[in-house]
């Protein structure tokens, strides 16, 4: 297990549980796989994985409730899996800290590209990701936005001398902005850019974390271009 990525999978139906670790476990990765949220926050402490799977509606705690307790102790990346593309149970897994979501029913292969995109972004399963690039395009020490200051070989951001903690979706995020401030990024650049996407995501991703963004840098310091996306004020 020490070689392999780590997947810790809380879901209460027995058929998917069971289904869905076999093949993560086929595709390599090692999997700790959960009925209830009660049971998976146990398991996430003593394990620390590499990635959590959480499922939105799971007995004893729910999978909302379970990101957010995970998200207050680590910034391990954490997709959420809905049976419906509900808005509501969409936005709230985003808004609790989750990094990316799966709507059930899902395939197999889609799953695991998902899992290994979002394991890219935070430095896990192989190298080149976005990120070093993006950080060396906005190397050359720290970048200031008003009270706003953004390390960029430190990785760390304060705003108004104070630090403040982001997520590392939310750092890249930043980042990106940060690389061409004063210009519009579309969301679905930035799927592609941040959350790797090669194919069309959901935008509703993209709009959770630039609010949960601006609530800790500041609402007005990146602003909404309707119809085009969104750009970091210069």
């Amino acid at each position: 297990m020490a070689d392999q990525t780590h997947v810790l999978f809380v879901e209460d139906d027995d058929v998917i549980r069971e289904a869905t670790q076999l093949a993560l476990e086929r595709d390599g990765f090692a999997v700790t796989a959960m009925p209830d949220g009660l049971s998976g926050l146990e398991a996430f402490r003593a394990n620390r994985p590499d990635i959590a799977l959480l499922d939105v509606m799971v007995p004893g705690l729910d999978g909302v409730s379970l990101c957010r307790r995970i998200r207050d102790e680590s910034t391990v990346p954490v997709i959420m899996l809905s049976a419906r593309a509900d808005s509501i149970d969409v936005v709230l897994g985003l808004e609790a800290g989750a990094d990316d979501y799966v709507t059930k029913p899902f395939d197999g292969a889609v799953l695991v590209a998902r899992i290994r995109a979002v394991l890219r972004r935070f430095g896990h399963a192989g190298g080149g990701d976005r990120s070093e690039e993006t950080a060396a395009s906005a190397a050359g020490g720290v970048l200031t936005f008003g009270e706003l200051e953004i390390d960029t070989e430190g990785m760390e951001v304060r705003r108004a001398g104070q630090p403040v903690g982001l997520t590392p979706t939310e750092m890249r995020l930043l980042l990106e902005f940060s690389s061409a401030p004063g210009t519009v990024l579309s969301r679905d650049k930035l799927l592609e850019r941040v959350w790797d996407y090669g194919w069309g995501g959901d935008t509703r991703v993209v709009d959770v974390h630039v609010q949960r963004l601006r609530t800790k840098i500041g609402q007005d310091r990146i602003e909404t271009v309707r119809g085009f996306g969104y750009k970091l004020k210069a």
